[in-house]
């Protein structure tokens, strides 16, 4: 009798390895399939993106500190020049993170504000070497509260009066930290909601809500011109896996994804950029608009096929590394 049990654990213990080691394989294939479709979207065009979010994504802890700020790095690690980059869109980024000026018939947004330390020169001193008057940035749209893109917004908003718009969770990011703003937090100001329409003079930008990379990230529709011809804008507010990593935040961020696929799409957009040269290659593409030839395209302009194959590499991406947590590993 006791043979006949020990025979019957045994087998059981030996089927459930094989059941668990055919999840493991399904999972390993299905993580496989993700990345393969990942790699056929980005093509040649976002490998910037693919290495980040499905070759190297760094993992993040289940909670993010609330730290102070480093000192500034040296300005030959970050410092870049201003660029015109259409008839109304202005680079006033770095090296690696991007801050735009939307020129209107009554005034600028300004898309991002980089870091403390370097908005004063790259933002507004940037500006006033393009020729244009900082004084005049009426909206300033910040795509997420991280200190790589909100760091100018208390400037802007204390010097020039500019309105500062954020999404909501991300406003109550600031106003609960603690270590993240020794120099003074921006004052709440407009909430964005979702399909709000930001307009200035003859210009209007669209916020579409894209939770993920933080819960406020914001998202942009707007269009530009190149030599007069206009040109519809996808502007992506968030990319970088540097939420906590569990499976329901993954859901959220590939579903905003695939929303901001669609709204691309509805709006006609042939241009992806973000405020990450990183993902979008603004700081190369200068250089390339700087040596265009008149019969050439625009850089940025890759066609909403292109723009989809975008969304796409960050969505499949998102769907690789969920799978590749331990808490979406399959059971026994």
């Amino acid at each position: 009798m006791k043979t006949s049990v020990c025979v019957l654990v045994l087998l059981a213990a030996v089927a459930g390895f094989h059941g668990s080691a055919a999840q493991a394989q399904n999972t390993a294939a299905a993580v496989d399939s993700h990345l393969a479709a990942a790699r056929n979207a980005a093509a040649f065009d976002f490998t910037g993106t693919l290495a980040r979010l499905c070759v190297a994504p760094a993992p993040v802890p289940a909670t993010l500190r609330d730290a102070a700020p480093g000192p500034a790095p040296a300005r030959g690690t970050w410092y870049t020049e201003p660029a015109k980059m259409f008839d109304n869109l202005y680079f006033v980024g770095s090296k690696f993170h991007n801050s735009w000026a939307l020129k209107t018939s009554e005034g600028i947004i300004l898309l991002d504000t980089l870091y403390t330390y370097n908005s004063e020169e790259e933002i507004v001193g940037g500006l006033k070497k393009l020729k244009l008057d900082p004084a005049t940035v009426k909206y300033v749209i910040i795509t997420h509260a991280h200190g790589d893109h909100v760091g100018g917004a208390k400037l802007m908003q204390d010097r020039f009066r500019s309105r500062i718009v954020m999404g909501a969770p991300d406003w109550d990011s600031i106003e609960k930290s603690v270590n993240g703003y020794p120099e003074g937090k921006p004052k709440r100001d407009i909430a964005a909601d979702d399909g709000q329409k930001i307009t200035l003079g003859d210009t209007t930008v669209t916020i579409v809500t894209t939770p993920g990379h933080t819960p406020g990230t914001l998202s942009m529709l707007f269009d530009v011109k190149d030599n007069g011809k206009p040109l519809h804008v996808a502007y992506s507010g968030g990319t970088a896996f540097n939420f906590p990593s569990t499976v329901p935040n993954f859901d959220i961020y590939a579903q905003s994804q695939r929303k901001m696929a669609a709204a691309a799409a509805r709006s006609g957009a042939t241009i992806v950029m973000s405020n990450h040269s990183e993902f979008d290659g603004a700081v190369t593409k200068i250089k390339l608009l700087a040596a265009r030839k008149p019969a050439e395209p625009h850089p940025y302009e890759l066609g909403s096929e292109a723009v989809a194959r975008y969304f796409k590499v960050t969505e499949e991406c998102a769907q690789a590394a969920k799978l590749k947590l331990p808490q979406a590993a399959p059971k026994p």
